[in-house]
């Protein structure tokens, strides 16, 4: 049988496919070992390094050089977001003046696979004098790293999930997870919940949420209101300039309904008079309304239960300040 030029591609294609995916697979399989015997590994010196950050009153400074260092970033970053004050130190520039950053007494996280990275070792007599405690992340527990730390944490593999043994990879991931695994540790000691999140990510969706009053979120300019005698005809036009899908029936010191999409849609089907029927025929008598002062969380969560898309928002007084609307 002869096969065709696009055949014989596609079993190439094929060839290369399963090859890659192969890789793929042996490398996910060694990360599974690797966090088995990390998870194998864990005891006294994980519990007192969380407890060390705990009472420790300043900062975390978490250091390491090169992939150490991409990893220990992110360790720094996950902290700092979680509740832990923090910061990573590179330490090629902590000893051209970024040292400065370390406080006497600071906790130091120092990654260094070997524990003779020697970026690190130089920086261990300054750590030092300035009484640091020493967190060591490090796979020899002979290194100089392990011997001039208070705590060391083991990330060792048995060997790196690349096919040379050379690029650190499963020892990145250990790092990486033991890092996580410190803040997560942290978070349950301290009590850190969504609120406090919200705190350290005030320009997400969750710090919108929960920390964003409704006031702050409200709108007041040309409210759309109309009375009560107008036939719905001419409401129609000022719901939409309103762009709110409603009309406020009424004056702001006086609100008797709400007129909305759903309103004029059944007076439709009713097949009413648009031009003669007045609002107040169509409207809803008692619109949903919510006080300023409540979270933007407290209106969502009412105007999903209500199935509703505005929400007015009133005073104490029972004065009209603005309409929240959620999802636009």
């Amino acid at each position: 049988m002869i096969t065709g030029p696009g055949m014989a591609d596609k079993a190439k294609q094929n060839t290369a496919d399963t090859a890659s995916i192969t890789a793929a697979r042996g490398l996910f399989a060694a990360y599974g070992d690797a966090i088995t015997r990390l998870d194998g590994a864990l005891g006294t010196p994980f519990s007192a390094a969380v407890d060390l950050v705990m009472k420790a009153g300043g900062h975390v400074v978490v250091c390491g050089m090169g992939k150490s260092g991409l990893i220990g970033r992110k360790i720094a970053a996950t902290l700092a977001s979680t509740g832990t004050p923090s910061l990573f130190l590179h330490p090629a520039e902590a000893i051209h003046g970024d040292l400065g950053m370390v406080r006497r007494g600071d906790v130091v996280v120092l990654i260094s696979n070997s524990g003779e990275t020697e970026e690190i070792v130089r920086l261990l007599p300054a750590f030092q004098r300035l009484e640091a405690r020493i967190i060591a992340m490090t796979a020899s527990s002979s290194s100089s790293l392990a011997n001039a730390a208070e705590i060391t944490l083991d990330i060792s593999v048995d060997r790196e999930a690349c096919p040379l043994n050379l690029a650190p990879t499963t020892s990145a991931l250990n790092t990486l997870v033991l890092g996580d695994a410190i803040a997560v540790a942290l978070m349950e000691a301290r009590g850190f919940e969504e609120a406090d999140f919200a705190r350290t990510h005030p320009g997400g969706s969750l710090g919108r949420r929960l920390l964003t009053r409704v006031r702050d979120a409200m709108r007041t300019d040309n409210l759309p209101f109309v009375a009560p005698d107008m036939p719905v005809q001419d409401a129609i036009i000022t719901m939409t300039e309103g762009r709110l899908g409603m009309a406020l029936v009424g004056t702001p010191d006086a609100l008797s309904g709400i007129l909305t999409d759903g309103d004029l849609r059944r007076l439709v089907m009713r097949g009413a008079d648009l031009a003669t029927t007045p609002v107040s025929e169509a409207a809803s008598a008692n619109p949903l309304t919510i006080d300023g002062d409540l979270l933007i969380a407290d209106a969502e969560a009412r105007m999903q239960e209500s199935r509703v898309q505005c929400l007015v928002v009133t005073g104490a007084d029972g004065r009209v300040e603005g309409v929240v609307q959620i999802f636009e």
